[in-house]
């Protein structure tokens, strides 16, 4: 009995056969803007001293 494939999946299977790397490359991508090393706790320091304080109405022109 043959199991049911949706169009997208079977787009997916095609696509990954067709460019193997593409998976690597998506990974990359991922490591390059969201895999990121802990700040320390210097670096959270400095952080807190460069941030600038917000109005408590910021729409105000005064």
């Amino acid at each position: 009995m043959a199991r049911y494939q949706s169009e997208f999946t079977t787009f997916l299977n095609e696509l990954k056969s067709e460019k193997p790397q593409l998976e690597a490359e998506q990974q990359a991508g991922r490591a390059l803007l969201w895999d990121q090393e802990p700040q320390t706790a210097e670096d959270l320091r400095r952080a807190k001293v460069a941030k600038l304080k917000q109005r408590s109405y910021v729409y105000s022109n005064d």
